[in-house]
C-alpha cells in the first residue's frame, strides 16, 4: 500500500525551484530513515558525517523508527532531535501519528531520504516542511557514478554531492566516511577489560559472530567446519564469539562468548579484537562502525550493496568463493593486523 501511495513522489526531481547560493543557508537538515534495524541505522552514519562536513554549523534531525538511534548517535554533536516512530505502529498508534505530524512542526532547509526505494522515507520527505528536498530518485550526474555508488551507505552521499554540484555549491571531494559509532576512550577501555577476561591478552583475537536473520544465517555444520579450519590456520590467535540478543551460538558455545544487550558495550568489546568475521547482519555493521577490520560473509544479499568497507574490511560471497579462497582472503587481512 505504501509503495502504491508513494510511487510518483519525487520523480520530478529536486531542481525545479532551486536558488541556493551558499552553504550557510543550510542550517537545519532532516535525514529520513524510518527503520528500526541496527544495521540500517548504522549505515546512515556516513551520510550524517557528510552533512556535518559539508554544513559544519547545521543542526540535524533524524526521522527513524525504534529506540536505537539515540544510542547510536549519542556522540554526534550536530544531532538535535531524534523523531522516533514506534517499532509496532498499530500497538502505539497515537505515538505513530504524532511522529509523522512532527514533520510539520519544524522548518528544514534540506530534507533527505536515505534509501531510494523506501516508501516511508520518500513520504516523510514529501510531508516535511523543507525548502529543498532530496527524494533518492534522481539519476546521479555521471561524475558521481563512482564504482561504489551502489553501496547503501554511499549512494545518498553521492546524491547529495550531485545535488549540490547541480546548483553550483562546492562539494566535499573526500571518499565517503566509514560507519562510525564514535566510541569514547572510556568505552574502549571497558571493552578491553571485558575481552581480557575471556582471552589471552598476549595474543591477537579473532571475533566471530555466527548468527544472522533468516536465510542470511549459516548452518551449525557450516560454522563447525569453518571454525575448525580457522583454528588450523591461525593457531596463535584467540577466538571469541559475540552472541546475538537471542543468545544463540552456531558453534554450540564451544569457545568463549560475550553477551550484552547494550550495543555500545558490544561495539566496545569488538573494537578491541583484531578481526571480526560474521555473516551480513547488524552486528557486522557494528564491527565496521567501531573500525575493527571486518570480514562479512554473504550468501543471499549483495556484497556490493552491503559489504563492510574501509579499515581493511571486505565482503566475501561464499557462493562464489570456497573455504580455501576465503582463507586466502583472510590471510591478507589477518596478517596485516
Amino acid at each position: 500500500m505504501m509503495g502504491l501511495m508513494t510511487k510518483n513522489i519525487g520523480h520530478s526531481g529536486v531542481s525545479s525551484t532551486i536558488n541556493l547560493t551558499s552553504k550557510a543557508e543550510i542550517k537545519r537538515v532532516l535525514i529520513c530513515r524510518p527503520n528500526h534495524r541496527l544495521g540500517n541505522l548504522l549505515l546512515i552514519t556516513p551520510l550524517v558525517q557528510e552533512v556535518i562536513d559539508t554544513f559544519p554549523n547545521c543542526k540535524i534531525d533524524l526521522f527513524v523508527k525504534g529506540g536505537l538511534a539515540p544510542i547510536i548517535f549519542k556522540n554526534y554533536k550536530n544531532i538535535d532531535r531524534v523523531i522516533q516512530l514506534p517499532k509496532k505502529p498499530f500497538k502505539n498508534f497515537i505515538q505513530y501519528i504524532q511522529g509523522w505530524a512532527s514533520l510539520k512542526k519544524q522548518h528544514y532547509d534540506l530534507a533527505i531520504n536515505v534509501v531510494r526505494n523506501s516508501s516511508s522515507g520518500k513520504l516523510s520527505v514529501e510531508l516535511a516542511d523543507s525548502t529543498y528536498k532530496i527524494f533518492g530518485n534522481d539519476t546521479l550526474d555521471i561524475q558521481f557514478q563512482e564504482k561504489d555508488f551502489a553501496h547503501v551507505a554511499k549512494y545518498s552521499i553521492y546524491e547529495l554531492r550531485s545535488f549540490l554540484h547541480r546548483i553550483g555549491i562546492p562539494i566535499n571531494k573526500k571518499p565517503p566516511s566509514s560507519l562510525d559509532l564514535k566510541l569514547t576512550p572510556l568505552e574502549i577501555a571497558e571493552g578491553k577489560q571485558a575481552l581480557n577476561k575471556l582471552a589471552n591478552a598476549q595474543k591477537k583475537t579473532i571475533c566471530l559472530f555466527t548468527y544472522a536473520t533468516g536465510e542470511k544465517c549459516y548452518s551449525e555444520s557450516w560454522w563447525a567446519g569453518f571454525y575448525e579450519r580457522l583454528k588450523t590456520e591461525y593457531p596463535n590467535h584467540n577466538f571469541v564469539e559475540v552472541l546475538p540478543i537471542e543468545n544463540i551460538s552456531k558453534l554450540s558455545f564451544k569457545i568463549p562468548t560475550f553477551y550484552s544487550k547494550d550495543i555500545r558495550e558490544i561495539g566496545s568489546f569488538i573494537a578491541n579484537t583484531g578481526v571480526f568475521i560474521g555473516a551480513d547482519s547488524g552486528i557486522m555493521h557494528l564491527a565496521s562502525a567501531v573500525h575493527t577490520p571486518t570480514v562479512g560473509l554473504f550468501s543471499i544479499t549483495d556484497p556490493n550493496t552491503f559489504q563492510p568497507y574501509n579499515n581493511n574490511s571486505i565482503g566475501i560471497n561464499t557462493t562464489v568463493h570456497n573455504t580455501d579462497e576465503c582463507i586466502e582472503i583472510l590471510n591478507k587481512i589477518i596478517y596485516k593486523v
